[in-house]
């Protein structure tokens, strides 16, 4: 096709070239695609006028296509293939054939304690998925996810803003603190523990604003004598001393399960919390997309279960 007319040629134009080729007769692509004899024979017309070629002759049956209409067929067919296949693709997805990779928002607490199922259970479905994991500050999560350059992002994203997003579990900051602290050493709850954590002093985690925070309205940050870049490092921190740091109840719980720790849960301020999965709208259909956060969703069902 002459590229000079490519801005002219009406899509419809080369369904009905393509019905008239495939059935040899104007009445039969008519009827195939449910239109009247006089549309095909119409839109025939200006593709002939465009393309200055008959395009079709009439012969015993119908009718007979020109070499220039030969060469066009094929080009057609495939051109329309193509487009059909890219419109009923959010509908496909397989996950054991795909190799496809995707990129999810996660702090390396997240990584430790919710990357071993997740991937145990891509190896099940998805051995050719991959996944990387791709930390960003919050305010570059939205538009990374608007642009493809993240897929999902995991975590408590309050910040996060303008984005779909499902529950996926609750959660509330804790104390963890060695076995034998100090502080688990009595039972204590209410103002008496509040009290007894201002004796405390702790490591914390510079990029979890939310702990920080919560130190801060404790007038505990004078008592911070360690501030870290991640939290995977405090447990053999906090095992090896007596410094107590403020993390998720349900990563400690994690840690705890090891043994060597205590985990004291006073009734501070925001200590409740929801870990959602965020993604961008502009995804939403997207048949990949949709089938790992349904395959996350039902592997959080699990653990909430």
């Amino acid at each position: 096709m002459n590229a000079m007319h490519i801005d002219k040629i009406d899509l419809n134009l080369l369904r009905v070239f393509d019905a008239v080729y495939r059935e040899r007769s104007v009445s039969r692509a008519a009827e195939a695609l449910g239109l009247t004899q006089p549309a095909v024979s119409h839109g025939l017309t200006r593709l002939r006028l465009l393309l200055a070629d008959a395009l079709f002759t009439r012969a015993a049956g119908g009718v007979a296509p020109t070499p220039r209409a030969e060469r066009l067929a094929s080009a057609v067919r495939s051109a329309m293939a193509t487009l059909q296949e890219a419109l009923v693709e959010p509908e496909r997805f397989d996950p054991l054939a795909s190799r496809k990779i995707f990129r999810i928002h996660m702090s390396d607490i997240g990584e430790g304690r919710f990357l071993p199922p997740l991937m145990a259970r891509l190896g099940a479905l998805a051995p050719g998925v991959r996944l990387q994991t791709l930390p960003l500050p919050a305010a570059e999560i939205g538009p990374a996810l608007d642009s493809g350059r993240l897929d999902f992002a995991f975590g408590f994203l309050p910040a996060v803003r303008d984005t779909q997003r499902a529950h996926l579990l609750s959660d509330r900051y804790i104390v963890m603190v060695r076995e034998g602290h100090p502080l688990a050493a009595r039972r204590r709850g209410g103002k008496a523990l509040l009290q007894a954590l201002q004796k405390a002093e702790f490591v914390a985690v510079r990029t979890h604003a939310d702990t920080l925070r919560i130190l801060q309205l404790l007038n505990l940050e004078e008592r911070v004598r360690l501030t870290t870049e991640h939290f995977m490092v405090l447990p053999a921190i906090v095992r090896a001393t007596d410094l107590a740091v403020v993390m998720p109840r349900n990563i400690a719980q994690g840690f705890a399960q090891a043994g060597g720790y205590a985990l004291i849960e006073p009734v501070f301020p925001l200590r409740d919390f929801s870990v959602a999965l965020h993604w961008s709208r502009r995804f939403e259909s997207d048949a990949a997309n949709r089938w790992l956060r349904e395959t996350i969703m039902a592997l959080f069902a699990e653990v909430r279960a």
